[in-house]
């Protein structure tokens, strides 16, 4: 019984993440899209690269989280070898869209970061 007890709480973290993950995607949305009208009101130059960046930005962020709920979720409260399968293809594509996503935002890939001054 405890282990089911685990099992239905462990679900609810993970889905808790994945909310979180689904609610910061969004949240970052509106943000980046209310700052789009502030730059655009004060015709401050790159406003659609500005805008971008903030919206890729806030869907890595979302990305994380989705991907933490997925692996809390498959690990711990249905850890058999087809989930475990699904979890590695869904965090290889999620990897693949946030290093596509980290090359647009700042135009080389993570690990190619200059050291800061």
């Amino acid at each position: 019984m405890t282990m089911e007890y685990y099992r239905h709480i462990m679900d609810v973290v993970g889905t808790s993440v994945d909310g979180i993950g689904v609610f910061i995607i969004i949240g970052g949305a509106v943000v980046a899209t209310a700052r789009l009208g502030v730059h655009r009101i004060q015709n401050t130059g790159n406003y659609y690269s500005l805008y971008r960046q903030d919206v890729g930005r806030a869907i890595l962020l979302g990305l994380e989280f989705l991907i933490a709920g997925d692996i809390i979720r498959t690990v711990v409260v249905a850890p058999t070898m087809q989930n475990v399968l699904v979890l590695g293809l869904i965090v290889l594509i999620r990897t693949f869209l946030s290093l596509s996503l980290q090359l647009e935002i700042e135009g080389k890939l993570p690990w190619r970061r200059s050291a800061a001054p």
